[in-house]
């Protein structure tokens, strides 16, 4: 557990951002859940995506509440092409939102999460991100730069706790929990299951003579902060990628935990994200990313080494 005063201010202040719109937005995803009434919208943004009336409520009040603690900024979030909100018409903060991931299991009471990260253009990095589990009990994980330039993460339970995050898994692959986000049947879980050289790996006995490794699912963002907090060990993506909005918040927070994201060839993703101008951040969020996330380097080279 940590002092308060160990998470930077700006950092704090998007917390209680992302506190208050998930404390908001709770009660109705219960009732869209308890009656049935899932509120969707066709995307015009995504035509295969779920697109809720919830999302789209978590897109205006963010950029309503983040307006009180930043005066100029763009506002990239995944239901609106980037603006500028503020008096600045070249602010150095990009703001990059995800109102509402796995919304489509948020409006069945099973799943919801929500992302925001502060990205300094100026320094072509982020500086903070949080990551809001909206029905769990471990309610927050957070990264900021702190006053040093040194990037630490945290993890904030509903009660108000705070715990540094500094030791991500240091398993092997025959004792790891992988996830993936395998939900989609064609897309995701069949590019999954034929991946007979990784799951042979991941079955086989560990050093106690116990088959001990295990496959599961995981979400976006979320999934990378898992692994950062040591409760799974490592994350795979390599059939779709994931969006910008998805990827950069949980990178982000892994690394300053002291885990490993690395492309399928092995190459470290780096946390410049080229959001320089408006049209380079449109484009940005054009694109998706592959990648294995794990707690350490060694797990990371593993998995890389057996994926196809």
């Amino acid at each position: 557990m940590t002092n308060p005063s160990a998470i930077p201010e700006l950092a704090q202040h998007i917390a209680s951002t992302v506190r208050q719109a998930m404390d908001e937005i709770r009660p109705r995803l219960v009732e869209a859940a308890l009656t049935g009434d899932r509120g969707e919208n066709e995307n015009l943004r995504h035509s295969d995506n779920f697109l809720s009336e919830y999302d789209l409520w978590m897109h205006r009040r963010y950029k309503e509440l983040l307006g009180h603690h930043l005066p100029s900024f763009v506002y990239a979030s995944e239901e609106a092409d980037p603006e500028v909100i503020g008096s600045d018409p070249d602010p150095d903060l990009c703001v990059l939102v995800d109102p509402l991931d796995t919304s489509e299991l948020a409006v069945r009471g099973l799943y919801g999460y929500t992302h925001v990260m502060v990205y300094s253009r100026r320094q072509a990095r982020p500086i903070t991100a949080v990551v809001g589990d909206i029905f769990h009990h471990f309610q927050l994980y957070l990264a900021a730069q702190d006053h040093d330039g040194t990037d630490r993460a945290f993890l904030i339970t509903r009660d108000g706790r705070e715990h540094v995050l500094d030791r991500p898994s240091q398993a092997r692959l025959s004792e790891a929990l992988v996830t993936n986000y395998l939900m989609r049947p064609e897309q995701r879980f069949h590019p999954l299951a034929v991946q007979r050289d990784f799951f042979t790996a991941l079955s086989a006995k560990s050093v106690d003579g116990r088959a001990r490794g295990r496959i599961g699912l995981d979400f976006g963002s979320v999934g990378l902060c898992h692994v950062a907090a040591g409760f799974s060990d490592a994350m795979i993506e390599f059939a779709k990628g994931f969006a910008i909005w998805d990827l950069s918040p949980g990178r982000y927070i892994l690394r300053a935990a002291g885990g490993e994201v690395v492309d399928l060839h092995g190459a470290p993703l780096t946390l410049d994200d080229n959001l320089t101008s408006l049209a380079d951040i449109k484009d940005a969020m054009s694109k998706r990313q592959k990648f294995i996330a794990a707690g350490n380097v060694h797990l990371a080279r593993e998995i890389q080494k057996l994926l196809r």
